[in-house]
């Protein structure tokens, strides 16, 4: 049986008569307060579902606002071909330093064109060099094919840095559901939940 350490001995506190009206602005608080102690809070694990059942992946968050929690990939990926199959998703955010964890249930949409190139855009020459090497999740012969491609790649963008793929997409998650869980080290934990129901948010607090 493992017996490794869950939390730190020192965790925040989480004070849920204070918590704001909407879940956006609580998370804004929860991952900026994460990203000063614990690398990439900004790592979701995103939840899908097709005919063969469930699936899940870790993805970056690109932001969130008023509409919902932002990220991106490509259009040819399996992950966009379930979620055009079946928009339901969810998004758990997980930060074992803070003891804390952000659950979301709901829906994901398109976001325009013009969102998706900014996005593209505004990633790093690498990270821009992965996503026109395509063939996300195909089977590859060998680690020096990826070498050989990827160089022939990085390449073609620094020739032309106009570059930009047509199946990069940028999904816009709307959450139904948002839980904000706070680990306590006395077991006592505290979980407040944000319900939508008739275009508003109701919070309530649940049982550990």
């Amino acid at each position: 049986m493992f017996r490794w350490p869950s939390f730190p001995d020192e965790l925040p506190g989480f004070d849920t008569s204070s918590a704001p009206a909407k879940p956006h602005d609580l998370f804004l608080d929860w991952v900026a307060e994460a990203g000063e102690h614990v690398l990439a809070p900004h790592a979701v694990t995103l939840s899908t579902v097709d005919e063969d059942g469930p699936d899940a992946r870790v993805v970056v968050l690109r932001g969130v606002d008023d509409d919902g929690w932002a990220f991106s990939t490509s259009l040819d990926s399996p992950k966009a071909a379930q979620l055009d199959q079946d928009p339901r998703a969810a998004l758990t955010f997980f930060w074992p330093g803070r003891g804390r964890q952000v659950r979301l249930r709901g829906r994901v949409s398109h976001a325009p064109a013009e969102a998706s190139a900014d996005d593209f855009d505004n990633r790093s020459p690498l990270s821009k060099a992965e996503v026109l090497l395509g063939h996300q999740s195909e089977v590859l012969a060998s680690h020096e094919e990826l070498v050989r491609a990827g160089a022939e790649v990085e390449r073609a963008l620094a020739e032309n840095p106009e570059l930009r793929p047509v199946s990069w997409q940028r999904y816009v998650f709307a959450p139904t559901v948002a839980e904000f869980w706070q680990g306590a080290i006395d077991r006592r934990h505290v979980r407040l939940r944000y319900r939508l129901e008739d275009g508003g948010w109701v919070r309530e607090l649940l049982w550990p």
